[in-house]
């Protein structure tokens, strides 16, 4: 299939007036259409989500006016010299087209749904509040402007939701929990995003390119555009291209960047929309930068400018703060969890452990601190949470280890890594090591696990009985030790005090 072009999904009269007669029976005065491509300027409108006792939506979030988002609004680097800022500033103009607020379509890639003999399923609008029904009457006339939907005839409907952004904005998803639960799933790998950070960590000179409105930028076939219907208080629309909330959208859209990023992943790794770009040479990071550029143009993608960070030497990238050798969590990410109030529902403890878990490799001994939480959210526990001191101290003591602005090293692999580990009656841990500049050990990445009910009751004193436990996190990081043909340098295990050599420390993490 060959995707229709950006031009052929414009507006049509009829949708234009079909639209103005549904605001009018909405009791809504919407702003002129205008028969540009271009996203207007919105005023400022603030709302709030109606939901249930498990709803979570924080006061004050802003729809905000969307930019042009020209080459002007790239963040580049005030540590950079005067030629330096003069050579990025001229390659970022060269590629004035490929920085817009208006999400570009390529001809790379199209999404398919496929529901094989499952019947069209319909679901009720939810009910929302008069501000954010505001939000969807605007959203809706963006997208209608820039051809991202049309109105719709479908059988399918599935309801709107509105998520806020850490930037103010919001993004406008569907509920397709119905419809992902007859597709058929896509298992394409998504990358891990501790080996990319890893990638970037020692990097002199790091750019991030954030693709506009990622998903829209890649065409529906036009069976999914069917089954990609919505149902707001306005009427049904169906995308012409992917939404976000499809249970395969990350892995199309991941596909395509894979693709996109083909030979050049020595310099640059994607993590779906957001893309890394680093090396230590300035002359090479301006040459590899501009092979992105002209890969992402020819992709017929467009990218977010204000949301670009072109050669810093610390740069927000995948929920972390990434500068020249260290990593750590990011700062926002770090407020919104000392900020969480106590969870009263085994859903609240989950999406506390989901956020906090995120950054488990920073926190020591992060499974046996979390143990009487996670143990809140098994089967038999009820959803109405008891809460008990020991959850108290554990829901303490994450904040505060994440408060304290922990800081992990890159991994350095021409230098040897020192393992201590520890373990106790319900779990164990390790701690990755190596030396920093300064010719101190420093915390390379933190693991841990809670043991099971069978495995808490293995005794003895030997180390093998106490460690290899441990083996199954371990494995995560056995990439770096290699194979027995690696030039990875030598590892040291320190267990109660003694070093073990690499070679009887594989053998007790069960020769990873």
């Amino acid at each position: 299939m060959s995707p229709a072009s950006r031009e052929q999904f414009q507006i049509e009269p009829e949708a234009d007036e079909s639209l103005q007669r549904a605001w009018t029976a909405a009791g809504s005065n919407p702003p002129p259409l205008s028969s540009s491509n271009r996203s207007r300027e919105f005023k400022v409108c603030q709302f709030t989500a109606q939901g249930g006792e498990d709803a979570e939506w924080p006061e004050g979030v802003y729809y905000e006016g969307k930019s042009a988002g020209g080459v002007e609004e790239v963040n580049l680097s005030m540590t950079l010299g005067r030629m330096q800022r003069q050579q990025i500033e001229e390659l970022c103009t060269s590629y004035t087209l490929t920085f817009s607020a208006t999400p570009g379509l390529t001809e790379r890639a199209y999404h398919s749904i496929d529901t094989g003999n499952a019947h069209p399923i319909k679901v009720q609008p939810y009910r929302v509040s008069p501000q954010a029904k505001t939000a969807i009457e605007r959203e809706i006339q963006d997208m209608l402007q820039m051809g991202v939907i049309r109105p719709s005839g479908s059988a399918w409907a599935s309801p709107v939701v509105l998520v806020p952004k850490p930037d103010g904005e919001i993004r406008f998803c569907v509920d397709y929990c119905k419809l992902n639960a007859v597709t058929r799933p896509d298992n394409y790998p998504m990358p891990r995003t501790d080996e990319l950070l890893e990638k970037l960590g020692r990097a002199q000179f790091i750019s991030t390119l954030d693709l506009t409105k990622g998903y829209w930028q890649v065409p529906l076939d036009e069976s999914a555009k069917e089954r990609s219907a919505f149902i707001t208080h306005l009427g049904l629309y169906e995308f012409n291209v992917l939404p976000f909330g499809l249970q395969n959208a990350p892995a199309t859209f991941q596909r395509l960047v894979g693709g996109l990023l083909v030979g050049l992943g020595e310099y640059a790794v994607a993590y779906l929309d957001d893309v890394a770009i680093f090396l230590d040479s300035w002359a090479e990071h301006l040459e590899q930068l501009q092979k992105v550029f002209v890969h992402i143009r020819e992709a017929g993608l467009t990218v977010k400018a204000k949301k670009c960070q072109i050669d810093l030497n610390r740069v927000t990238y995948l929920g972390h703060q990434v500068a020249q050798g260290t990593i750590s969590p990011l700062q926002a990410k770090v407020d919104a969890i000392q900020k969480w109030p106590v969870p009263k529902s085994k859903k609240q403890v989950q999406s506390f452990l989901g956020l906090v878990g995120y950054y488990r490799r920073f926190v020591l001994q992060y499974s046996q601190i979390a143990a009487p939480l996670t143990d809140l959210t098994k089967k038999k526990q009820p959803n109405a949470v008891q809460w008990t001191k020991k959850c108290q101290k554990a829901f303490n003591h994450l904040k505060a280890t994440l408060m304290s602005d922990p800081v992990l090293r890159a991994p350095d692999f021409d230098k040897p890594f020192l393992v201590t580990t520890d373990s106790s009656d319900c779990g164990v841990g390790a701690v990755l090591m190596q030396k920093g500049p300064d010719q101190e050990f420093h915390p390379v990445v933190f693991l841990s696990k809670k043991l099971s009910e069978r495995e808490s009751k293995v005794t003895g004193q030997s180390v093998k009985k106490n460690v290899a436990p441990l083996s199954m996190p371990w494995k995560s990081y056995a990439h770096m030790f290699g194979d027995g043909v690696s030039t990875c340098k030598p590892t040291m295990l320190l267990y109660s005090g003694f070093i073990l050599p690499w070679e009887i420390t594989k053998n007790l993490f069960g020769g990873v």
